[in-house]
């Protein structure tokens, strides 16, 4: 099985193309935290893999907080465990603190890789340029397929590139907490109502009110889907 967290796409797709080689069930972990559902089964050999993007240089706060909720029962322990993380720059230090989750449910990763992907984050990142954001894709299906082919081979070992120093995770997370604040978070007069924001904002941080969104959490992942999604880049 592979669980997975994507904010724009990204992993998802990732995710669709390891499968393909492996598989392996997709599982997305913001509809596991929607049902509060913690719980898996693996069968006997069945792959236990993790799918995320990184946030700030760790992991985002949903897949943090599913790995910490997250309960696995096997009969047997056999089973091959892996983590991709999909990155714009760096994974910073992902694999270093979902290892370190795993590794305490007594299940630790066997495999680890990273993939270089456009990076989404587009207060800072321009995605507007089609063939320079192709040329993006085009190097990152090489790196999915790769990686793809290893996992469903159960090759053992870190595959990752571009780590940061796993000693800054604690600063990264106090920046992530600033960052993630919903008062960051604006719409502006185009507008439609639509509504596309609140039906897929997976920390259910968005409501609607006489037809505008309105963020009615403190904090959300800061995932962006909410900007993505909209039709009149209303957001942000």
């Amino acid at each position: 099985m592979i669980l997975f967290f994507s904010s724009t796409g990204n992993c998802r797709y990732t995710a669709a193309e390891i499968s393909k080689k492996t598989g392996d069930e997709m599982i997305e972990i913001a509809e596991r935290m929607k049902a509060q559902r913690f719980d898996i089964s693996p069968a006997d050999g069945e792959n236990i893999g993790i799918i995320t993007t990184v946030y700030d240089w760790i992991l985002p706060s949903i897949v943090e907080e599913f790995l910490d909720k997250l309960v696995i029962h096997s009969q047997s322990g056999n089973h091959y465990t892996f983590l991709v993380v999909t990155y714009g720059t760096t994974p910073g230090c992902t694999a270093f603190l979902a290892g370190r989750q795993m590794k305490e449910k007594g299940f630790p990763f066997k495999g680890y890789y990273s993939i270089q992907l456009p990076d989404t984050w587009t207060p800072v990142f321009n995605l507007s340029d089609p063939k320079k954001v192709q040329k993006q894709n085009d190097k990152a299906e090489m790196l999915i397929q790769n990686s793809a082919n290893a996992i469903a081979a159960k090759q053992e070992g870190d595959f990752t590139h571009r780590k940061l120093p796993n000693f800054i995770a604690a600063q990264a997370k106090a920046n992530y907490e600033r960052v993630r604040k919903t008062s960051h978070l604006h719409v502006m007069g185009r507008c439609i109502g639509c509504g596309l924001c609140a039906k897929n904002c997976p920390a259910q941080a968005i409501e609607m009110k006489n037809s505008r969104p309105e963020w009615v959490k403190a904090q959300c992942i800061m995932c962006l889907r909410c900007l993505h999604h909209c039709p009149k880049f209303a957001i942000q």
